[in-house]
């Protein structure tokens, strides 16, 4: 079955909880079983990251084009002002990718997973997304996530869930878990 989407909104997945990444790929998933196309980036994953998600995305290329940030950086650690400007011209690259795809009206669904920790790291402006969003069309979804969207950003979305943790295994000493968490 083939879905076109007649109104494509906004929505803001965000908090300090677990399964931000996890809704958007949901949907994602949802998404193409209806034929609909996706274009998911990763802005803040370090280019060894590995993931179940990836895998199965791999397996859905004519479907899914998936974006990888070439340029990571701990944020941890204080960045130096070169690193600090290539992780942003990295960004900024790929939102002109974006924005272009956009007018070309390649995608149906857009997800840009971590935006809003850029954001909050100022790798890229509030003005920018701001910007993205007013220029995105009108049958298209756009999917932001990450911690500490701004309050902005949060106001021009359609949908807004923030993930809120209340329990996590994590405390127990028990960490991420392969094909389980990533």
């Amino acid at each position: 079955m083939i879905l076109k989407l007649k109104k494509g909104l906004v929505q803001v997945y965000t908090g300090n909880g677990k399964g931000k990444t996890s809704a958007a790929l949901g949907l994602i998933m949802r998404a193409m079983g209806y034929g609909l196309k996706v274009y998911f980036v990763q802005f803040l994953k370090p280019p060894e990251y590995f993931s179940g998600e990836l895998a199965t995305l791999g397996r859905f290329k004519s479907q899914c084009q998936v974006v990888r940030c070439p340029v990571y950086y701990s944020l941890f650690k204080p960045l130096s002002a070169e690193q600090r400007k290539e992780w942003e011209k990295a960004i900024f690259n790929i939102l002109g990718e974006v924005r272009e795809s956009m007018k070309k009206n390649r995608y149906d669904v857009y997800v840009l997973d971590e935006i809003n920790n850029c954001l909050s790291k100022e790798l890229v402006s509030t003005v920018e997304i701001l910007d993205l969003i007013r220029q995105k069309p009108a049958h298209v979804e756009l999917v932001l996530t990450g911690r500490h969207a701004p309050l902005a950003v949060i106001r021009q979305a359609d949908l807004v869930t923030r993930m809120e943790p209340i329990k996590h295994p994590f405390k127990k000493g028990i960490y991420a878990r392969k094909g389980i968490e990533y």
